[in-house]
């Protein structure tokens, strides 16, 4: 047992490398490719295309299975998040373009504070003080490196501004959309990059197509070259980033991957800095330091909060907290030898069935979105309970 989970360890560290690897070399070529090749709505179509082509033989090697989603949902859910796709992509190329990455993703530091503010507006959700709070060192930190970046652009904070909000309503409305519809993530990732192409085509054709046919005789064939080979390795490295990333989601806790996710972002900004050598003040660095710190105080802000919602939705069902690390889930309900057949307690008394009970957790655990990869959740002290069928 120890083994394997050594081996896990691993395999999750080694996944994260490879993300991080992954995703730098992902914005260093991105950065590269639009200083040659200004044309920001053309880097997004070819990541899309390359995420739709990708993707498909993904969905028949690993076997993902097709889930019927009602037409409402198309309408609701489906295409205006495709549209959102299209969008935030656009926007996040323009910041790049336009301003360092080490900047712009120093500014994308500032999602928790859209997510926040827009699942208030949209959902009604209320946050704890302790996630406000966590929220000041994330303005903060990019309002100092704002006044103190030197290559500063208007548009490129607006445009990565633009990109957050985006991406940010991505993720209020994909976890929607995955919860209600049950469709698999790699199948909504698919169908996102299909649909999100075909907006994105007409406008293609009416501007970047336009301007790159104009001014064709203008550059040299060699230039050309470099060009498609660099969109052609955005397109896979983009691709891949978003496969590596779904599979550490998998694999570990929201937690621990919003803790690597914050990680990475710190990689893709000293990567950027080393690699692009734009340059950068003492000043500068400790904003986006201090940006990426807050981040990290807001996970740990929200983990906290939803820890909380879930104990009291399940607490209120057992005698004590130790019940639910001892009491495991086979077949629909509770099951342990010393325990009667109806095993949860109220108020030291047994009221409910094993499966009752067992669904009630499971639901509010769900709820609290503090369900892992393998159907587990924790208990008080951050411990494991494994929910497991069979």
């Amino acid at each position: 047992m120890e083994q394997l989970d050594m081996f896990r360890v691993f395999r999750i560290f080694g996944l994260c490398v490879i993300w991080y690897i992954i995703s730098a070399s992902n914005n260093i070529i991105g950065k590269i490719l639009l200083n040659d090749f200004p044309y920001p709505m053309t880097v997004t179509f070819v990541q899309l295309v390359s995420t739709a082509v990708y993707t498909g033989p993904i969905l028949k090697i690993w076997n993902v299975p097709k889930t019927a989603v009602p037409w409402s949902y198309w309408f609701k859910l489906i295409l205006p998040l495709s549209i959102g796709k299209f969008l935030a992509s656009v926007s996040s190329h323009i910041s790049i373009w336009t301003v360092p990455v080490s900047y712009a993703h120093t500014v994308k530091a500032t999602m928790p504070l859209f997510v926040v503010v827009l699942a208030r507006l949209i959902m009604g959700e209320k946050q704890t003080f302790k996630v406000y709070l966590s929220l000041l060192p994330i303005v903060l930190g990019v309002v100092i490196a704002s006044l103190t970046e030197i290559q500063f652009h208007v548009i490129g904070l607006i445009a990565a501004l633009v990109a957050t909000l985006g991406f940010s309503l991505q993720n209020i409305f994909a976890k929607k959309c995955l919860k209600e519809t049950k469709i698999h993530y790699l199948r909504l990732l698919y169908t996102l990059a299909k649909i999100s192409f075909l907006c994105v085509l007409p406008l293609w054709c009416f501007t970047d197509m336009r301007s790159i046919i104009s001014v064709n005789n203008g550059i040299e064939h060699s230039s050309w070259q470099k060009a498609a080979f660099l969109l052609a390795v955005d397109g896979f490295l983009n691709f891949a980033q978003n496969l590596v990333a779904f599979s550490v989601l998998h694999m570990v806790t929201s937690l621990s991957y919003a803790v690597a996710n914050a990680s990475k972002r710190i990689v893709v900004i000293g990567a950027s800095i080393m690699t692009l050598h734009n340059p950068v003040t003492a000043v500068n660095i400790v904003g986006m330091l201090v940006a990426v710190m807050g981040v990290l105080s807001y996970n740990k802000a929200k983990y906290d909060q939803n820890r909380e919602e879930y104990r009291k939705k399940v607490l209120p069902y057992t005698k004590s907290d130790t019940q639910l690390v001892n009491l495991p889930y086979r077949n629909g309900g509770f099951h342990t030898s010393g325990y009667p057949k109806h095993a949860p307690y109220l108020n030291g008394r047994l009221t409910h069935s094993p499966s009752m009970y067992g669904n009630q957790l499971l639901q509010a655990a769900t709820d609290a979105n503090l369900l892992n990869h393998d159907n587990s959740l924790f208990d008080e002290n951050g411990s494991t309970i494994r929910l497991f069928h069979g």
